[in-house]
């Protein structure tokens, strides 16, 4: 969970980066927007997984990360917004 977390965190650094150096900022930002939002996901998904039943219930704060995380996925332009701003910046 670590990993993917740091490697989120890095990126949206790098692109944050890059923007108050007055770069185009176009494909890391959704790069790192869509990268950050499916981890959080994902990560989330683990914590849950690690409680087994409790990971669902109401007295552990995974469920409501999880609920959480499904909306960062939304917000801000979809991830699959995302990967057309994506293609696109790529050419394809």
């Amino acid at each position: 969970m670590d990993r993917k977390i740091e490697r989120a965190r890095l990126l949206t650094h790098k692109a944050a980066t890059m923007y108050d150096q007055g770069e185009d900022v176009t494909r890391l930002s959704s790069l790192a927007k869509l990268d950050a939002s499916e981890i959080c996901r994902e990560v989330a998904e683990d914590a849950v997984q690690v409680l087994g039943g409790y990971g669902y219930t109401t007295d552990f704060a995974p469920q409501r990360f999880y609920r959480d995380a499904k909306l960062m996925e939304i917000g801000e332009g979809t991830s699959e917004i995302q990967r057309m701003v994506l293609g696109r910046e790529l050419g394809l």
